[in-house]
């Protein structure tokens, strides 16, 4: 049930190119290789698949990031935004430490007796052979019989208080700052990805399941985002916070700073080993995302079918499967990185443990304040504190990291090869289409068409028929130029089409597949999408000309009826019609019919023969077809089996060579082949 993306002319947008020996039609599809291995072939054939080895952290982290370099004021403003609040934060606790001192001297001088000096008082206190209240004493700028100093407490309080505001305010504001820039960036990364699918060659599409793609561009791209939006911003302050707490801390209190650093070699051990374990989870947790959001796709898209043929069981059971996978993967990397956080505390613990301890011992000793104890345990929680947040983000970095890396590849595949420089044009236009010795094939074992030539003369229409898998579809492919030659050469009108611009060459070709595409819009803009600078008068023309006015008159908002983006509100055959109308409307030079018909009953076919009769005047036209009842006045039939042209010639000739084409007609006009017989021989019926 697997789609692929629909590659889209100039003249008419298209659906898949059909259904004839390429990847989905009449060559043998490419199977379906493990994850990680897709297509085989070339090195960049699997680019974009997902990823079974363990992704390069380093390089893919620098790459995402350098894509924010465009920005560089904004993160300019938003780093010294960082700075100047981390500044204020990293102030308060000091100057509450000072809070601390005031209240503390209050206390104790208000119990010391009145009248009498700070040396008086330290030497009745070592007099009475309590040493280690002396020395704390003979720290601390007490008045004896004065209490608390209100004033000066509310003065430090308000400025703490303003301190910690102004840091919140700059806080939000570099946080908005941070907000656009992300989003910017990621706006471009989304427009990149587009552009860059549209410089694809047809068969990267062809390797890649359409679930798998839309996740890369959509799922994996907003992870990103997330990603990118929660780390950075935490990133910076906790590592400023850091360096601004450890330097405040060693100011204060270079001994008490060497037991809080103990906790940091411990903090990155832990860390690293946990996060080593889960990076492997979140590139299995994406990767079984894409491949479960391709099976639902699949599923979906194909959802009639699993219904006829009663397959909803094994639908569910391979869902199930697949997100159990997902299951297990997704718990694995958010328990295994959510081990981080617990751990963290705990290192955080044991080294607040450790400072209250030492802490207690050098107040005692009057070696220091009471406020400073104070404000440096409150610095080892802000020390410690961004280092858990440094580890938190582990598991949100290394998952927007794989994210990255799998829009990374898309971005990396090769593209196709582009358009030359000074492209040649055709001056006098007439479709004359030849093709000289044309080799290709999908698979590099897999011979295809081989050294194939022929000529399209302007104005005349050849058709090409044969047996599934003879390469009909292919040969209209290389004329658009959807895949490329392995050698030989195809001309238009006596032009290479490998010098000319692709826009240019598919701007003069009209194409109309057997599988439908209509986009989401009315049925006017539908037919107008061959050509947007249509008036209203040719719509209607186009329309009325291919039997589409005949049904839409009878819907109750005519021609602006709107199509949803399933086109499931109007019929298979009113579809096709539709298609029909926009090439129609196009007037291209070389019309291509993919099993046009194949969906409308017999006697609009008929109705359309005649249309397309029309259509086809003063036009080369390659029309595919397996119903040979639609091809029996083409000037030139070509018989083609196993990409060769085995007969050629017009309807009455080749029935009268009684070879593969007389055979084909038989089996659709007398009965069934029970048998294929030798070419030249007449086949059992």
């Amino acid at each position: 049930m697997s789609e692929r993306d629909e590659p889209r002319t100039a003249a008419v947008p298209s659906q898949k190119p059909g259904g004839d020996a390429q990847p989905g039609g009449d060559a043998p599809t490419p199977r379906r290789l493990p994850p990680g291995r897709q297509g085989g072939g070339p090195p960049w054939a699997g680019a974009g698949m997902p990823a079974e080895r363990s992704m390069n952290f380093g390089p893919s982290a620098r790459r995402l990031l350098g894509r924010l370099r465009p920005y560089r004021l904004h993160l300019g403003a938003i780093i010294t935004l960082a700075v100047v609040s981390v500044g204020f934060s990293v102030a308060g606790p000091k100057i509450l430490g000072h809070a601390t001192d005031l209240i503390f001297t209050g206390v104790i001088g208000r119990q010391l007796p009145a009248g009498t000096t700070a040396e008086q008082a330290v030497s009745a206190a070592r007099a009475s052979g309590n040493n280690s209240f002396a020395d704390m004493l003979a720290r601390m700028d007490v008045v004896p019989g004065v209490g608390i100093d209100f004033n000066a407490l509310s003065r430090v309080l308000l400025l703490a208080l303003g301190l910690y505001l102004a840091a919140s305010l700059l806080s939000w504001w570099q946080g908005w700052l941070l907000n656009g820039v992300v989003q910017r960036a990621v706006q471009r990364l989304r427009g990149e990805v587009e552009e860059k699918l549209n410089r694809l060659p047809l068969p990267y599409f062809d390797r890649q399941p359409r679930g798998e793609l839309l996740s890369r561009v959509t799922n994996d791209i907003d992870n990103i985002a997330t990603s990118l939006q929660q780390t950075l911003s935490q990133l910076l302050t906790s590592l400023l916070t850091v360096v601004g707490v450890l330097a405040v801390m060693f100011w204060i209190s270079p001994l008490l700073a060497l037991v809080a650093l103990i906790a940091v070699p411990l903090s990155v051990l832990v860390t690293q080993r946990i996060a080593k374990r889960s990076q492997k989870q979140f590139i299995a947790q994406w990767k079984h995302t894409g491949e479960l959001n391709g099976q639902i796709e699949e599923a979906y898209t194909g959802h009639e079918l699993v219904k006829v043929f009663g397959r909803q069981r094994e639908v569910e059971a391979a869902f199930a499967a697949k997100n159990d996978e997902l299951f297990r993967a997704s718990f694995g990397a958010q328990f295994i990185s959510g081990i981080i956080m617990p751990s963290m505390m705990f290192i955080g613990n044991l080294s607040y443990v450790a400072i209250a301890v030492v802490g207690g011992l050098r107040v005692a000793s009057g070696t220091m304040s009471l406020g400073d104890v104070q404000a440096f345990i409150q610095y080892s929680r802000q020390f410690t504190q961004p280092l858990t947040q440094l580890a938190s983000m582990a598991n949100l970095l290394q998952s927007g990291v794989a994210s990255a890396e799998r829009v990374f590849a898309v971005l990396d595949a090769d593209e196709q090869t582009p358009d030359p420089v000074e492209p040649a044009r055709v001056t006098d236009p007439h479709g004359r289409v030849e093709f000289e010795h044309v080799s290709f094939r999908y698979e590099q074992d897999k011979p295809l068409i081989d050294d194939l030539s022929l000529v399209a003369e302007p104005g005349h229409t050849v058709a090409i028929v044969g047996p599934t898998g003879a390469g009909k579809t292919t040969l209209v492919n290389l004329v658009m130029r959807f895949y490329e030659l392995d050698a030989g050469r195809i001309t238009l009108d006596g032009v290479d089409i490998t010098t000319m611009r692709r826009d240019d060459l598919r701007g003069r070709v009209g194409m109309v597949l057997q599988d439908t595409w209509l986009f989401g819009g009315t049925i006017r803009d539908n037919i107008a999408y061959g050509r947007p600078d249509a008036t209203e008068e040719e719509i209607l023309a186009a329309a009325q000309a291919t039997f589409v006015d005949r049904f839409v008159r009878s819907l109750p908002d005519g021609y602006d009826t709107v199509i949803d983006e399933e086109g499931s509100n109007v019929s298979a055959g009113e579809k096709q019609l539709i298609t029909i109308a926009r090439a129609f409307l196009a007037e291209p030079s070389l019309l291509i019919l993919d099993e046009a018909t194949s969906s409308v009953d017999t006697r609009t076919e008929v109705l359309l023969q005649r249309a397309m009769a029309a259509l086809r005047s003063d036009r080369t036209s390659f029309v595919i077809a397996h119903r040979l009842s639609t091809i029996r006045d083409a000037d030139l039939i070509l018989m083609m089996e196993n990409g060769r042209i085995v007969e050629q010639g017009t309807h009455e000739q080749l029935l009268a060579t009684h070879g593969a084409y007389h055979r084909l007609y038989r089996s659709q006009f007398t009965g069934a082949v029970v048998d294929e017989e030798p070419v030249g021989q007449p086949a059992a019926v």
